[in-house]
């Protein structure tokens, strides 16, 4: 949070965001679905992250951020077929934060009233933590492979990636496993925080994860 901090002075970030609630987790969770129902149920005002990328990614420059540079450089193959998932894990930009700063910086640039909602699979634990007033801030959804691939399917999302490839079936693999890496590790680093984690297999209804979110925090208290 380096070019964060020559504008804001970082032990003055908690106070800044108290009015900030953060669900991060991995692809396929129903991080949105949940964060996006809250919003309308309580008044929040919604700051979907996948929302930002593209403008993101035009803000920052290679010196910023080298992952994304190079991710950018490379063709579909390199990025999705050729490697193995756990070099693309480590070598994603936003699983690395980069670019977390700006998402900071939108939210600190929002008015806090109504209170901010923000979401979405960039939010990493570590990076999120020291933002926190409190703990019940924030919460992550760690799916299930079983249940991220149902998801998937149902929209219609499995293969729009891996079809841009040479090797739909080889990317596919490689990327279902690269996003089991990346949620067992928010899952461990939220823990490991003492921050609240959610396995989501399909046991609870979606109205029954949006209950137990809003529980968490505090929302339904409001």
């Amino acid at each position: 949070m380096t070019n964060l901090a020559k504008h804001y002075n970082p032990e003055q970030l908690p106070a800044r965001l108290r009015h900030v609630r953060w669900i991060g987790g991995g692809s396929g969770a129903g991080k949105s679905t949940v964060a996006r129902q809250l919003a309308a149920d309580y008044g929040l005002h919604f700051y979907g992250t996948d929302d930002t990328i593209a403008e993101h990614v035009r803000r920052l420059n290679p010196s910023d951020a080298l992952l994304l540079h190079a991710f950018l450089a490379m063709d579909m193959d390199g990025r999705w077929a050729s490697r193995p998932p756990d070099e693309m894990f480590r070598t994603f930009p936003w699983f690395a934060g980069e670019g977390f700063e700006l998402i900071v910086g939108d939210l600190l640039e929002l008015p806090e009233e109504p209170p901010i909602l923000a979401e979405g699979f960039r939010l990493l634990p570590r990076l999120v933590a020291p933002l926190l007033s409190h703990p019940d801030q924030a919460i992550w959804l760690a799916p299930t492979p079983d249940f991220r691939r149902t998801a998937f399917d149902a929209r219609g999302f499995t293969w729009e990636i891996p079809r841009k490839t040479s090797k739909p079936k080889q990317a596919l693999s490689k990327f279902l496993v690269r996003d089991q890496l990346f949620t067992d590790e928010i899952a461990q680093e939220a823990t490991a925080l003492q921050l609240r984690v959610v396995k989501v297999d399909g046991q609870l209804s979606v109205n029954e994860l949006t209950s137990c979110v809003a529980d968490h925090l505090g929302l339904s208290e409001r």
